[in-house]
């Protein structure tokens, strides 16, 4: 509105002739979607040049005119990616500007394009399209990292560290046992991703505006055309629904929260209270005013962006709920979420591949927090119970010799025999020490899943061969 409350009509568009007035320019600009959807423009032209093939299969265009709207269409991709293509406001969506230059280069053959067909199928169309796109480089990019876990795991298959539960020490394990956690983490979010695609990889082109159309397109041509498995198989779930966006987002959101707890321990075990890794340099930045600090910011900065991810999935669902069937305008709110979601995790993927392989692991540091940790206090107890000690009492035993070894500031295994024993002479002997060691520890998680070294070695092997499916 105009200071004096006049309204200020818009430019007008190709939609404006049921109305007897031109947009509100306020309007205009508030309803526009051109300044976020045109990175649709692939997509959107790919889609256009399939439509336009089979409107000529069906016999509503000829050939000639289809070749003239497909010459048409390439030449506009070509000004876009080239930065000579004029984005206009007014022309609302990707899809507007790109019909009305259309028709400007060709003329009235490029009126014929739409027929057939509405925006409500054709954006629901070219974002299935861009999602299957993205969906394809992020699961690239997780490949990529979950190689670089493996490989990682398998330098360090032998560095013993503390397991921890409530952050507090609670077993020895392997550093390559730990990073292999991290590897079926995102081998999950991996598959979950690639499930997503199966439902985004759906035609809704030739639901029309909600009910299809009577030119009685050839769906399974077009879909046949721009790869898709298969077709939409009812007109108004097709238009209306955005669950593939919703579901892709929580997928994002599952990843992201994953990550996020990597470079939680990654933020800890960075900082000279732990002091069990390092970070490369260019991987971190420096404190304004305290010369001494190197600050992980990558990894603390996936660990916020995970809020962002978790805000858009609530945006999307907040958005679906309580829609009536069919298009409504709310769901031009559906592309800023989807597209930022994918965007960071993109980021965030590439950050943790260039940041994982390069982790230098302290292994004296990690045996230090491993060994004052009374790590083996479980090793001591299962010890009992093979001396038929049943665990509750083993349990209480090894409690004492925990407070004895506190009391004394020694570690489990410098206790002697009699210390151990407690009142309860006799029970353990020497051979004890062979299980309170960190190494005898570990070597004896030797089955299935378990820390020790040789079955962590075996677990990346499976995993190599996984990620070849």
């Amino acid at each position: 509105m105009s200071a004096n409350n006049t309204p200020k009509l818009g430019t007008g568009g190709l939609l404006r002739g049921r109305f007897s007035e031109a947009t509100d320019e306020f309007v205009e600009a508030f309803t526009a979607s051109v300044t976020f959807d045109r990175r649709l423009y692939r997509q959107d032209i790919a889609g256009s040049v399939a439509h336009a093939q089979m409107l000529a299969k069906i016999g509503v265009i000829t050939a000639v005119e289809a070749d003239q709207i497909i010459q048409g269409l390439n030449t506009i991709e070509s000004e876009i990616e080239s930065g000579n293509f004029n984005w206009q406001i007014a022309l609302e969506d990707v899809h507007m500007n790109i019909e009305s230059r259309l028709i400007e280069l060709i003329g009235n053959t490029g009126k014929k394009l739409h027929t057939g067909r509405s925006r409500n199928d054709q954006v629901a169309t070219d974002i299935r399209l861009y999602l299957r796109d993205a969906i394809d480089q992020l699961d690239q990019l997780e490949t990529e990292l979950l190689k670089a876990i493996a490989g990682v795991a398998y330098q360090h298959t032998d560095t013993i560290m503390p397991g921890f539960t409530h952050l507090q020490a609670a077993q020895p394990i392997t550093f390559g046992h730990h990073l292999m956690a991290w590897f079926e983490m995102l081998m999950r979010d991996r598959t979950r991703l690639r499930d997503c695609r199966k439902r985004v990889n759906q035609l809704p082109l030739g639901a029309a505006a909600l009910a299809g159309t009577p030119f009685c397109p050839d769906r399974a041509f077009v879909a046949q055309m721009l790869g898709f498995d298969s077709v939409c198989e009812n007109s108004l779930d097709a238009v209306s629904d955005r669950d593939f966006a919703i579901e892709f987002c929580a997928c994002a959101a599952l990843t992201l929260m994953h990550m996020s707890r990597w470079c939680e321990e990654l933020v800890l075990w960075s900082s000279q209270q732990f002091d069990f890794v390092e970070l490369p340099d260019r991987f971190c930045t420096g404190s304004s005013i305290m010369p001494q600090k190197k600050n992980p910011d990558v990894p603390e900065l996936i660990r916020g962006k995970t809020g962002r991810v978790n805000g858009h999935l609530m945006a999307l669902l907040t958005l679906m709920k309580s829609q009536p069937l069919a298009y409504n305008k709310d769901n031009q709110e559906d592309k800023e979420p989807l597209f930022d979601s994918i965007d960071t995790l993109h980021g965030c993927l590439t950050a943790l591949i260039g940041l994982v392989p390069n982790i230098n692991p302290n292994k004296s540091a990690m045996l230090d927090a491993t060994l004052k940790g009374f790590t083996t206090a479980t090793d001591l107890a299962d010890y009992l119970v093979r001396k038929q000690v049943p665990f509750r009492d083993a349990h209480e035993m090894v409690g004492q010799a925990v407070q004895v070894a506190v009391a004394k500031g020694k570690p489990l295994d410098e206790l002697t025999l009699a210390e151990l024993n407690g009142q309860e002479n006799g029970i353990i002997t020497e051979d004890v020490y062979e299980v309170l060691s960190l190494q005898g520890s570990v070597a004896a998680r030797n089955h299935f899943g378990g820390t020790a070294p040789e079955q962590v070695r075996e677990a990346i092997a499976r995993a190599m061969k996984r990620l070849e499916s």
